[in-house]
């Protein structure tokens, strides 16, 4: 079974991303900070992160490189989630080891999509 880390400080998104992608083959995980998703990540590494493009306790580029470093026999693929279209953050999370990003609000065709596009099921 896959995991999925959904790291957003709002309830809605994380419930939204929960109904979305939870079911028998991908169990999802919650955390409202960043510093909560690396105490999480340093005990058991998900295999996919969707973070908040602006985290409430960190830079979230901060937190990809943080969790990209944490040792684990398990790569995450991080995804950065933004309101809008900011090239150059995106650039700089990829820098950092972003595997891609998504406009958030995303609905149910868009996150699929992007799971598929890493290779993930969901």
């Amino acid at each position: 079974m896959k995991r999925c880390m959904i790291v957003d400080d709002s309830s809605v998104i994380r419930k939204v991303a929960r109904r979305i992608l939870a079911g028998p083959e991908m169990l999802i995980i919650e955390a409202t900070n960043g510093y909560q998703a690396l105490e999480m990540c340093t005990a058991d590494m998900p295999d996919v992160i969707v973070v908040d493009g602006s985290l409430p306790d960190m830079v979230t580029v901060d937190f990809i490189r943080q969790a990209v470093t944490i040792p684990s026999p398990i790569r995450p693929r991080i995804l950065i989630c933004i309101p809008q279209f900011d090239l150059g953050a995106i650039m700089r999370a990829k820098r950092a080891g972003a595997a891609g990003f998504i406009m958030k609000p995303f609905n149910r065709p868009q996150l699929l999509e992007r799971f598929r596009q890493l290779q993930m099921a969901a």
